[in-house]
């Protein structure tokens, strides 16, 4: 039976491959990214139902716009709030305060604004999983990223509440997507990162894993296959 996914973060990395591959599968993607140019991209691989929005997460009254349009056709069954960013590698007070409240405007308010914007359809409706993509990073620490910790963490704390307060046939799900072979990862393991799957075959094995997920793991913080 074909779901309707809802993604943010679509353009690229892990979002662009779970896009491909949820397409490939036969469900229908609603997407957002920042970059107009790259949505447009979107657009012209995939056509409708597909839809897809430059949208900056971290904007508000940008996101109530996006999750407007989006609902006219009915609540998602699957909602991945993926988008993110990550700050330079540099011990924390070296890190600027602009590019800070940058990171937790996305990595945080972003995932806050979707969720308030798409959630009363769901929880209307009682059905529909919620996953929250957190990071190794949001259960463990390492230097040089204390920013994204701390916001990778704030998202596991967030999730596992949220959970506490859905309906019965919800769930709300912190995932630990793993470690891919992504540009982030780049930014922090250089030409190691190498070492690791890449997005598409990451995508591969997780988006089975992401349409198998239930109101039975509500609240479980739960680890991508690798």
């Amino acid at each position: 039976m074909s779901k309707r996914i809802v993604l943010t973060g679509a353009t690229r990395g892990l979002g662009l491959a779970m896009v491909e591959e949820f397409v490939s599968r036969g469900h229908v993607v609603c997407g957002c990214g920042r970059s107009e140019k790259l949505i447009g991209t979107l657009h012209q691989r995939f056509g409708p139902p597909h839809q897809f929005a430059a949208v900056d997460v971290a904007d508000e009254p940008a996101v109530a716009a996006w999750a407007s349009q989006v609902l006219h056709d009915g609540p998602p069954d699957l909602l991945l709030n993926n988008a993110a960013v990550i700050n330079r590698n540099a011990p924390l007070w070296e890190i600027g305060p602009d590019e800070f409240s940058r990171l937790v405007d996305v990595n945080v308010k972003g995932v806050f604004h979707v969720l308030r914007h798409f959630l009363p359809a769901m929880v209307a409706r009682e059905h529909g999983v919620i996953v929250n993509f957190s990071s190794g990073w949001g259960r463990s620490t390492s230097p040089d990223v204390a920013p994204y910790c701390a916001s990778k963490w704030a998202i596991e704390g967030l999730t596992r509440a949220l959970a506490q307060e859905l309906p019965p046939g919800m769930a709300a799900i912190p995932l630990n997507p793993g470690v891919i072979n992504t540009e982030m990862l780049q930014s922090c393991f250089g030409e190691a990162a190498a070492a690791y799957p890449s997005s598409k075959q990451w995508a591969h094995r997780a988006v089975p894993f992401l349409l198998d997920l239930s109101y039975a793991d509500n609240g479980d913080p739960l680890t991508a296959p690798s």
